[in-house]
């Protein structure tokens, strides 16, 4: 029987291949699990570990990105204390094919995904040791939104994995519907999305690319709209997705796992993976149909229990504990 450290002893470094300056899911994961630790332990972030022989437990947010880290940590401490959260590129792409991806998995104590549906995306021999763990955030009010026009958000960075083309492309399809405003937040990382973007709003006066913006105003543009648009084509469990729920906000998102699993199977407000016809017909019938909206704002009412901070924390706490006891 191994000896445990003492809670108050007890050092976590939570290695994340992006931070702070990158505002994206991974970032805001990584600070989440650190502010929600540190009442039960000590805790930094990291960009890759330095090796440190004062941590007793590592979780690394993605397979293949913090794979050196891993690997470091597996050289010196084995299995023990190695928690590995598994990424939307990492479920639905990494592990498929990459050594280092498929390697995190087999060294890790314990898996994390973040949706119910990324338990059947990882391999067989290693369901065991994985969890589900969602994320959360705080629930707020939704804030006051026009009646003169309905407002769709699109929160994600100009990224062929988030299929801002989709969105682009529903702009163009609804350009004559002057009640149907889309927004668009995120960084152009991508030139070529970038110069897309930009076209889209030239040719379409009802859509605007607003760029990257601070998390804060983020939510509270969110908390602002009628309606989410997430039309990802790979998802891990997207950070937005339940901010928008936890803010009232119903979603229209992309029918992939990821997207399923944080939004239930029969959730009403899916369509068909880079469909820019459906999402257009999507939109239109929240502008037009009231109970249609209504149907999306139950559905998504009956899951935002699920992002409760509580239970995370106490769910994180379990998982750390579980690392370093067996």
């Amino acid at each position: 029987m191994p000896i445990l450290p003492n809670p108050t002893r007890l050092n976590v470094v939570i290695v994340s291949p992006a931070l702070a300056a990158a505002n994206n899911g991974n970032w805001q994961t990584a600070q989440r699990y650190a502010r929600m630790l540190r009442s039960f332990c000590r805790v930094r972030i990291v960009q890759q570990w330095d090796g440190s022989d004062q941590d007793h437990v590592m979780i690394a947010l993605h397979a293949r990105r913090s794979y050196a880290s891993i690997a470091d940590w597996h050289v010196r401490h084995g299995t023990r204390g190695l928690v590995v959260v598994l990424t939307g590129t990492d479920l639905y792409r990494d592990i498929q094919s990459d050594p280092e991806a498929q390697q995190s998995l087999r060294w890790a104590h314990t898996l994390v995904v973040l949706q119910t549906e990324g338990l059947q995306a990882v391999p067989e021999t290693v369901q065991p040791k994985t969890v589900v763990a969602f994320q959360s955030t705080a629930t707020r009010q939704t804030l006051p939104k026009t009646r003169r026009h309905l407002r769709a958000i699109m929160v994600g960075h100009l990224r062929s994995e988030k299929s801002p083309q989709t969105f682009f492309n529903a702009a163009k399809l609804l350009a004559e519907h002057t009640d149907i405003h889309l927004q668009h937040v995120g960084g152009g990382h991508d030139p070529a999305l970038a110069r897309a973007a930009h076209e889209t709003a030239a040719v379409c006066p009802h859509y605007a690319f607003l760029g990257a913006r601070p998390h804060e105003a983020t939510r509270r543009l969110i908390q602002r709209a009628h309606v989410l648009v997430h039309p990802s084509v790979m998802e891990g469990g997207a950070h937005v997705v339940m901010e928008a729920i936890c803010s009232g906000v119903p979603v229209i998102a992309s029918r992939i796992p990821g997207n399923e699993g944080m939004l239930g199977k029969d959730y009403a407000g899916f369509f068909p993976t880079e469909n820019a016809d459906a999402l257009a017909a999507l939109l239109l019938r929240v502008r037009n149909e009231p109970s249609f909206y209504a149907l999306l704002e139950g559905q998504c009412a009956l899951r935002a229990p699920l992002f409760a901070p509580a239970l995370e924390q106490e769910r994180l706490i379990t998982i750390v504990e579980q690392s370093i006891s067996s």
